[in-house]
């Protein structure tokens, strides 16, 4: 059988469609060796067997994984680990892509205003006896810490019986990091199964004013800017952490535009004697 020949680095850029100058910073920063280099000219000669290599690594680099990351996976020689660490980074990849996504739709929102008023109510909330799980929890984790919580919920109580909703601390807004208590409503005279991380939990009586956030939650950031904006320009200011009741939710249905969130914000009158706004009621 013929000695397959080396191939200079200009006939390997047109077969593997990379140019020269890329070819030579892949043999620079470790990530594909020529398979010879002459000593006197310097010339790179690569086989036809790393065309695919060096295809790989192109892809890999298009997808923006880190240099470390192609050297591991061009270098291990088992294909399971090679797909574990690409399907790693593809993992990041679209929690990236989501984040992107969420932002335009949120940006998309501030940049072409709704023309109607924000619907907002003052609401007098009693003391609520409840079922909750109550945690510790990065601001980034929110989500998924909070689908842990409501399936802990739903695995011990019965089905309806109303809205859950949450409490967030100011903390967890601050400082990133903060007590999250995601609740179900309860009967009062129910008793409440202290079930794994489940607890009975009395919520304090509090004045809200409250707003609705239609659609999914990506953009609900502009609904508290909205709510923010009117809670300042009726003299009010914000007094405890924020609740929200998911009226319409995942759980509920798929179809995300017809999800409703209650967003309440603690308030009290910034100065003494003043009354509520509009009646109790008002748009912004």
């Amino acid at each position: 059988m013929p000695r397959a020949r080396a191939l200079p680095i200009g006939e390997f850029s047109r077969l593997t469609h990379l140019s020269v100058r890329t070819l030579r910073r892949y043999h620079e920063a470790g990530l594909l060796e020529p398979a010879r280099v002459d000593p006197d000219s310097g010339y790179r000669y690569y086989g036809a067997e790393q065309i695919p290599t060096a295809q790989v690594i192109h892809r890999l680099r298009e997808l923006d994984v880190p240099l470390a990351d192609v050297q591991r996976i061009v270098a291990s020689p088992d294909p399971a680990a090679r797909a574990a660490l690409v399907a790693e980074h593809l993992q990041r990849l679209e929690a990236q892509l989501e984040r992107t996504r969420a932002a335009v739709v949120s940006l998309h929102r501030l940049l072409h205003p709704q023309p109607a008023g924000l619907d907002v109510q003052l609401r007098r909330v009693p003391a609520t006896r409840v079922a909750a799980v109550r945690g510790e929890v990065a601001l980034e984790q929110v989500l998924p810490w909070y689908a842990g919580a409501m399936a802990e919920l739903d695995a011990v109580l019965p089905a309806g019986g109303g809205a859950p909703g949450g409490v967030y601390e100011n903390s967890l807004f601050e400082d990133g990091r903060g007590g999250v208590l995601v609740h179900r409503p309860v009967p009062e005279a129910a008793p409440v199964p202290c079930v794994g991380r489940v607890r009975p939990v009395v919520l304090p009586a509090v004045e809200l004013a409250v707003t609705t956030h239609a659609g999914e939650h990506d953009d609900i950031d502009v609904t508290y800017g909205r709510l923010g904006d009117w809670v300042v320009r009726h003299t009010l200011a914000v007094s405890g952490p924020v609740r929200e009741n998911y009226l319409v939710g995942p759980r509920d249905t798929p179809d995300a535009a017809a999800w409703r969130t209650e967003i309440g914000w603690p308030v009290f009158p910034v100065t003494a004697g003043a009354a509520a706004p509009g009646g109790g009621a008002g748009s912004a």
